[in-house]
């Protein structure tokens, strides 16, 4: 066995032997580390190896129940499993990596530590590299976007947008202004993938329930635009599902729009590319990923896409000692025709994690490795409460039968029996009693009252007061949650990256 060398400037931990860094802490990530941490049992007790996973965040994302986090229909607790508990032979480093030098073995990482301390961010050396950074949302350059936009493929977006939209039902309900209450009973939802179809179901739902329990608000007055750029949605479905998809969505009065893109959406109006103009103070923006800026920040061979170019075994093209998976890597598809590679989803990242893990165990035993090879077989897709669509094995579903494949699929694929026992029982209730149709938009800043009280202001409200993006207080009502605390990427150039967001099957 090779001899890692420790953590420079951080809390020694002398490995005495290969240290394994896994850099992401989301699907690939965590299920390659637990699955090492499974196979290399013996090694681990006896000191031989050394697992490190480096991730932002302490826990993992399962981002198929993001829609209904924000719904309600599932606490958002349960949408996130522990790492700390799932890796517990894993060392846990919470921090963002800067860079990786492979040549050197080495990976600079920012931690909450390095941060606070102000020393600048450490070095780890390691032996095998597991790049898993995943993607990050694909921006374009469009006018007000980054002031007024909100993504949806975190948990803080998802319950921020179910607070947010809420909170605009309640300036409806209250203001005097024609203009302001159009405005904020308009929601424009941008791309026509899982993402933003599912959050757009789940959110019409919820909000048209919700509707009933204002006095002056009535269903019909709630204004939902989908706007996507091709002539399709759901394209995973394949056309005939998504056809009714958007049968299923017009018919509750959502304004589905293909062909069209969001050219503006600056003060509070969002202009399309076919002329039509909105105000609304609500613009979800779910048009795609993009690689995250880690990758070019390493010296690893890339695609014209920012992916990492790998062989079908899961190592790096031409590169020793370094692998990658998931939505980071560009993996060939030996199921298809030459020059195919495996989608960005969900489904192949998880299932890719098996091999990886596989041939990252049969390197350091000296074994044989294993090619990725897997037949897509379908997806499902939700549209709201007791809705959805399928596409299985050659099998086309909708309506209430593939709304229910889609919670059993997804429940049996959800980590930890504690998860699953957890959203069970919270669906089940949620059957047998009404919606809660609360907002706690004041958890993303819990210190306002307690700073008036100090002798403060009362902070200001909406995206016109300019955010504070400090430590002790989030933004307000109206405006979309900003950065999290903790260590961020360095901005690195925008790469294009791939159409659809959220991507998943079975």
């Amino acid at each position: 066995m090779v001899k890692a060398a420790n953590f420079r400037g951080t809390t020694p931990g002398p490995p005495s032997g290969a240290r394994i860094l896994v850099v992401g802490g989301g699907y690939v990530g965590m299920y390659t580390a637990l699955r090492l941490q499974r196979r290399l049992k013996q090694e681990l007790a006896q000191g031989e190896v050394e697992i490190v996973v480096v991730t932002p965040d302490p826990y993992m994302t399962y981002q198929p129940f993001l829609p209904e986090a924000a719904a309600g229909s599932i606490s958002p607790r349960h949408v996130v499993v522990p790492l700390r508990r799932m890796l517990d032979k894993c060392k846990i480093v919470i921090g963002e990596a800067k860079a990786v030098d492979h040549a050197k073995r080495k990976a600079t990482v920012a931690t909450l530590a390095t941060l606070e301390e102000g020393t600048g961010p450490v070095e780890i050396t390691y032996d095998e590299l597991v790049l898993a950074p995943g993607s990050i949302s694909r921006t374009l350059p469009i006018p007000g976007l980054a002031d007024y936009a909100i993504g949806f493929k975190t948990v803080e977006e998802a319950i921020g947008l179910r607070n947010h939209v809420i909170e605009q039902m309640d300036i409806a309900s209250s203001t005097r202004d024609p203009a302001i209450r159009d405005a904020a009973l308009t929601f424009v939802f941008v791309g026509g993938g899982y993402a933003g179809v599912e959050a757009l179901a789940e959110l019409e739902d919820m909000a048209r329930y919700a509707a009933r329990y204002y006095h002056n608000i009535k269903p019909a007055d709630l204004k939902f635009i989908l706007v996507e750029a091709s002539n399709r949605i759901l394209p995973e479905v394949g056309e005939t599902m998504g056809k009714y998809a958007i049968r299923e969505l017009r018919s509750r009065n959502i304004d589905v729009r293909l062909e069209t893109r969001l050219d503006s959406c600056e003060d509070r109006v969002a202009v399309l590319s076919d002329g039509s103009r909105f105000r609304t103070r609500t613009v979800v923006w779910t048009a795609g990923v993009k690689p995250a800026p880690l990758l070019a920040a390493t010296d690893l061979p890339l695609n014209e896409r920012g992916r990492i170019v790998c062989t079908a075994r899961l190592t790096v093209a031409g590169v020793d000692h370094a692998w990658a998976a998931g939505d980071a890597a560009a993996v060939p598809d030996v199921t298809a025709e030459p020059g195919k590679e495996c989608a960005p989803n969900a489904q192949h990242a998880v299932r890719q994690t098996k091999v990886l893990a596989e041939n990252i165990t049969a390197s350091l035993r000296g074994g044989p490795l294993k090619e990725y090879a897997h037949k897509y077989v379908g997806s499902v897709a939700s549209l709201g409460l007791h809705k959805g669509v399928a596409h299985i094995y050659g099998r086309k579903l909708k309506g209430y039968p593939a709304w229910l494949m889609h919670r059993v699929y997804h429940l049996s694929r959800v980590p930890t029996f504690n998860r699953k026992a957890r959203v069970l029982a919270e669906w089940t209730l949620s059957g047998l009693f009404k919606r809660e149709i609360v907002s706690l938009g004041s958890l993303e800043h819990p210190r306002a009252e307690f700073e008036l009280a100090a002798g403060g202001k009362r902070p200001g409200h909406g995206p016109d007061r300019v955010p504070h993006h400090g430590p002790q207080r989030g933004p307000e009502p109206g405006f979309p949650p900003g950065p999290k605390p903790g260590p961020k990427p360095d901005p690195e150039p925008r790469s294009d990256g791939d159409p659809q967001s959220g991507s998943r099957g079975n």
